[in-house]
Order: structure tokens, then C-alpha cells, then sequence
């Protein structure tokens, strides 16, 4: 059962961060089916914005958030929690890590105990 539900979360962060960074106006997370949706829209933020930034990651959280609340548990157990935290963790550290901007990382490194790498490109003379 646990092969099954972390397959579950996988597909929902693979599907949630591939269309997160495909898209700019309008992005669902998700596969057609069981796997729960959800939309992100980014198209009306500055993405050179540091604030902006925040209000994406706040956006990919939010989001994942809702996506993982969605999944089926089985009703004679009370709701794990800690399945649940470990869904939209993974779902918000795979999206941030699909955008790959620094500053997205950034903010997710600074909230997270695992950080992603950052790169950044040299200037060229």
C-alpha cells in the first residue's frame, strides 16, 4: 500500500511542477482521472521580483497543499499527518527545483531543511 500511495504523490508532484513551469498564464496539476488537480496561475507576477518570487512559491505551497489534501486514505485509519506534509513537501521542492530560478530556490532553501542547489551564471567578458 505504501508503493502505491508514494507512486500517488510522485505523479502528482511530477505533474504539478512539469505544468507549473511549462505554462505561464494557466497551469493544472495533475493526471485526468483519480490524481486530484489543481491551478496555478502565475501569468500577472514579475518573476525578476523578489516579492513576486514569494507570491509564486506561496502559490506552488497553496497548491500542493490542496492537491495532497485531496488524496483518497483509507477511512478505518485516522488522516496521517505526516504523509500529508511529506506529500507537499515533495511536490513543492519538485516544482521549485523544474522552475529552477535562484531565487525561487532561495526561498524554498530558506524554509526547508534539505536545500536545492543553486546555480548561477557566470557573466561573460
Amino acid at each position: 500500500m505504501k508503493t502505491v500511495i508514494a507512486s500517488t504523490y510522485l505523479a502528482m508532484a511530477a505533474t504539478l511542477t512539469l505544468l507549473a513551469f511549462s505554462c505561464g498564464a494557466v497551469c493544472l496539476a495533475g493526471d485526468k482521472g483519480d490524481v486530484p488537480q489543481a491551478v496555478v496561475k502565475f501569468a500577472d507576477l514579475k518573476l525578476s521580483s523578489p516579492e513576486q518570487m514569494a507570491v509564486l512559491y506561496a502559490r506552488i505551497a497553496g497548491a500542493a497543499d490542496e492537491v495532497c489534501k485531496s488524496v483518497d486514505t483509507d477511512s478505518r485509519l485516522q488522516p496521517d499527518l505526516s504523509r500529508m506534509i511529506e506529500c507537499v513537501h515533495a511536490t513543492v521542492r519538485d516544482a521549485v527545483a523544474k522552475i529552477n530560478r535562484p531565487a525561487l530556490s532561495a526561498i524554498y532553501n530558506a524554509r526547508n531543511r534539505d536545500p536545492l542547489p543553486i546555480t548561477l551564471m557566470a557573466a561573460q567578458r
